[in-house]
């Protein structure tokens, strides 16, 4: 930051062990955060009262760092144990004056066609927010090392991404929060877009005769279903904070603001259901269309069968070798035998062709 931006001091300083990014706002402008801050000077820094919010991100978080983070806030043995486990479903749950929410971002890789979810475990509390990148990912999909090691781009990012609405971070650290699941909806957008295209690719595919599209179409709809799983479980946090808006004296600009939200992340859990109903459809189709051609070429392989069977039937009886069979010394048995076997073969031949079996 410029050095103009005023500077406040922690009473009390603790190095950080990994590379970690702290921010600190007042009246919705952002305050120079000394080199050497950490999670307990975020929550020194934060008072509500005087409209001030502290921000603590740990791309890599460590056992170390949650143990720092537990001693600093106080936090429940439970909500501990969370923190050091992740795998966590998407969640909202609150112990005292402090709130988990668990989330997932999802970035959309081409190459792979693969749909990478990220888990984020937010601690909030009054002036105070706290995020951890479980997977060492931000919602980007950038490393979290490389997003860490990198503080100018970093704080750059941060600021466009998370603090760059003035008149919204006046209004406490909720604002921190709600932009946050602003940005990992927003992620959905292009992850959906990729999936859309491998679908539509999909559909090529099958009405192209493509035999390996069917383990394509498996792959894919584990992804949907992965992303509706995100978008689903995101909603149900997003409901549970709008349920609390009474109770907690949520400003009106903030309901209005996660309400928007609220009606992206509906279009794009509706968005993942259609493509999830397509995919079946497609399934069932491609399921059809390989069923008929392998109608077809029973079709053909019966008919060829049944063309060869005239002329093996009719060798299999002179090959039999009686001694009581006028034609074995007729001068015309070999010609006719033969002959008969061509006819029956070519009239049956016609006969399949005309009903287009070949």
């Amino acid at each position: 930051m410029a050095g103009s931006l005023p500077r406040w001091s922690p009473k009390h300083r603790t190095p950080s062990r990994v590379p970690a990014i702290f921010r600190f706002i007042q009246d919705g402008a952002i305050v120079e955060a000394p080199k050497d801050a950490d999670i307990a000077s975020v929550l020194e820094f934060s008072q509500p009262e005087a409209n001030r919010v502290g921000l603590g991100i740990y791309p890599v978080p460590a056992r170390e760092d949650i143990h720092e983070l537990a001693r600093a806030w106080q936090l429940h043995p439970v909500l501990v144990d969370d923190l050091l486990h992740a795998g966590q479903r998407p969640k909202l749950e609150r112990y005292g004056d402090v709130t988990l929410l668990v989330v997932r971002s999802a970035l959309y890789l081409d190459e792979a066609e693969e749909v990478e979810l990220s888990e984020f475990h937010v601690l909030l509390r009054p002036g105070a927010l706290a995020i951890l990148c479980q997977d060492n990912r931000w919602i980007d999909g950038t490393p979290g090392r490389d997003w860490a090691e990198d503080i100018g781009g970093s704080q750059a990012v941060l600021d466009k991404q998370l603090l760059a609405n003035q008149a919204l971070l006046k209004l406490g650290a909720e604002a921190i929060l709600y932009r946050l699941l602003d940005e990992i909806v927003d992620g959905y957008v292009p992850a959906l877009q990729g999936l859309g295209i491998d679908k539509e690719q999909i559909e090529l595919q099958v009405f192209g005769g493509d035999a390996t599209v069917t383990e394509r179409i498996y792959r894919l709809s584990q992804e949907v279903i992965d992303m509706q799983h995100a978008t689903s479980s995101l909603s149900e946090v997003v409901r549970s904070l709008a349920s609390g808006f009474e109770k907690y004296n949520v400003p009106g600009e903030l309901q209005t603001y996660l309400q928007d939200v609220s009606d992206h992340l509906t279009r794009a859990h509706t968005q993942t259901q259609e493509y999830r109903d397509a995919l079946s459809q497609i399934l069932n189709v491609n399921s059809t269309l390989v069923a008929q051609r392998q109608n077809e070429d029973m079709k053909k392989i019966s008919g060829w069968a049944a063309i060869l069977f005239a002329p093996t039937l009719i060798a299999a009886i002179y090959g039999m070798n009686f001694d009581n069979m006028p034609e074995l010394h007729w001068a015309l048995g070999y010609p006719v035998a033969i002959g008969g076997m061509v006819l029956f073969a070519a009239g049956l031949y016609g006969v399949f062709k005309w009903r287009k079996w070949f």
